[in-house]
């Protein structure tokens, strides 16, 4: 993972830089596919072609973290340059960046069932809840403070996910904090959490990335564990799936189809119904459609899917063959 810009402080620079050490030492182990950590399952059907993207050559692209696509048919970027967010039309033409500031390390990205967008900043400790215009409709935790959310704030926040009721899910604990999945109202009011560390049903190792399927059940990829857990939106335990890779980053698109990223395998996997590899594509590389960490993913119309890589860095484009 890319370690934090030279303009902030030594002391994060060092905590940062010895939580990511052995994520790095991973993805440095892995300059080709590694057949323990890839699925043995069809291929996609899909290729890479450049992401088309139109970036003028005096705006900044950082290390992209996490991509969507919107009711409006734009692509929205956060990344870890000066520009944390930046939207462009169906062309690839950039229409506008905001969150300049704003972010520490900027890390997940959502939209929610109403169309509002959602990002996680993992050291600046904040979830931000805004509507397309980039109005900041809501934040949860504090600024460069992390705590515990019974005190309002938060301790590293990966990922999060809405459900039909409007109901906020959060993963936290990116490798200092407790890592937990805390549950919140819509106006961001703490209600539980769950979790904790651990190898056993409902505990965690960097809890990354979360979803809510149709019914309301709660997806977490559970990195460091390699495996999805599932829970109902009460904290109850359901059943889990294991993976070879790291599961990165989960997407349901329109209709209900899970998808998920995996790591430094560097692969798109398209998941059954339990959980099982159906096809994949990707692998780890520097060539094109190769992966750094292949981080969180978006399906655009068509089918196209979009994939933030963190360390190569790029934003990754895949079509159909």
């Amino acid at each position: 993972m890319p370690l934090p810009r030279l303009s902030e402080s030594l002391a994060p620079f060092l905590t940062a830089l010895s939580l990511c050490l052995s994520s790095t030492t991973m993805a440095q182990a892995l300059p080709g596919p590694d057949p323990l950590q890839m699925e043995d399952v069809p291929d996609l059907g899909y290729r890479a072609v450049p992401h088309g993207l139109d970036i003028p050559h005096d705006v900044e692209l950082g290390a992209a973290s996490s991509v969507v696509w919107t009711s409006e048919d734009h692509l929205i970027l956060f990344n870890r340059g000066p520009n944390p967010l930046m939207e462009f039309d169906p062309r690839g033409r950039l229409l506008r960046t905001w969150g300049q500031g704003d972010y520490v390390r900027p890390h997940g990205m959502r939209l929610d069932p109403e169309g509002y967008l959602w990002t996680t900043d993992v050291n600046g400790h904040t979830v931000r809840k805004m509507n397309l215009d980039g109005e900041v409709l809501l934040t949860i935790g504090k600024m460069g403070e992390a705590g515990e959310p019974e005190d309002g704030l938060l301790f590293e926040p990966t990922d999060l996910t809405v459900n039909a009721a409007g109901e906020v899910f959060v993963l936290v604990g990116h490798g200092r904090g407790t890592p937990q999945l805390l549950k919140f109202d819509r106006n961001g009011r703490f209600l539980m959490k769950w979790g904790g560390p651990g190898t056993g049903p409902g505990q965690f190792d960097t809890p990354h990335s979360i979803v809510v399927d149709q019914e309301g059940l709660i997806y977490v990829a559970d990195r460091q564990n390699r495996r999805i857990q599932i829970f109902d939106d009460e904290g109850g335990y359901i059943k889990e799936w294991h993976y070879k890779g790291l599961p990165c980053g989960l997407h349901f698109d329109e209709d209900g189809q899970l998808w998920m990223v995996s790591g430094f395998a560097g692969e798109i996997l398209k998941l059954d119904e339990n959980g099982k590899p159906l096809a994949a594509t990707g692998e780890p590389g520097k060539a094109l459609g190769e992966f750094g960490e292949a981080h969180y993913m978006t399906l655009a119309p068509g089918g196209v899917i979009y994939v933030a890589d963190t360390i190569k860095p790029d934003l990754h484009k895949f079509i159909h063959n």
